[in-house]
C-alpha cells in the first residue's frame, strides 16, 4: 500500500466501473455506508466544460465509528465523513482513502485516536481486498 501525508492506496488491475463496485462491496463489509458520492469528471464537464478521466469521491460513514467521535468532540463532523477515491489516470485505476488519523492529530484527544485507529484499520482492510 502507498501512503502519503494525508492517505493510502494502490493500483488495481480492474476496471474503473469495477473498482467502484468493489471498494463500496468491500467498505460495507468493514460497516461502513455510502454518505455521498461525486463523480468528479461529470462535474468539471458540467460546470466549466473540462475533461478528464474518471474520478469518483466517495463519502463514507462508519455510523458506530462517527457516533463514539462524535460523542467526544461534536465538532469533529468537520472532518467526516472517510472520503475513499476511485480514479484512472493514464490507463491506470487507483484507489485511495483519506488517513482518519488526520482527526487525531488535529483534535488530540486520545478518545478520538481511539477511534480514527480503528477506522484506518477497517479502510486499510477494506482496500486491501479490492
Amino acid at each position: 500500500m502507498e501512503t502519503t501525508k494525508y492517505g493510502f492506496g494502490r493500483r488495481v488491475t480492474l476496471s474503473f466501473a469495477d473498482a467502484v463496485a468493489r471498494v463500496k462491496e468491500a467498505l460495507a463489509l468493514e460497516g461502513f455506508g455510502q454518505l455521498t458520492e461525486i463523480d468528479v469528471q461529470a462535474k468539471l464537464k458540467e460546470k466549466i466544460g473540462a475533461e478528464m478521466e474518471p474520478y469518483v469521491i466517495l463519502g463514507m460513514c462508519n455510523p458506530a465509528l462517527a457516533h463514539r467521535a462524535l460523542l467526544v468532540e461534536t465538532e469533529i463532523g468537520l472532518l467526516l465523513p472517510c472520503n475513499v477515491i476511485v480514479y484512472e489516470k493514464d490507463g491506470v485505476v487507483r484507489i485511495a482513502a483519506q488517513k482518519p488519523s488526520l482527526m487525531s492529530e488535529i483534535v488530540q484527544k486520545p478518545a478520538v485516536k481511539a477511534v480514527a485507529d480503528e477506522a484506518e484499520q477497517r479502510l486499510r482492510r477494506a482496500l486491501d481486498a479490492v
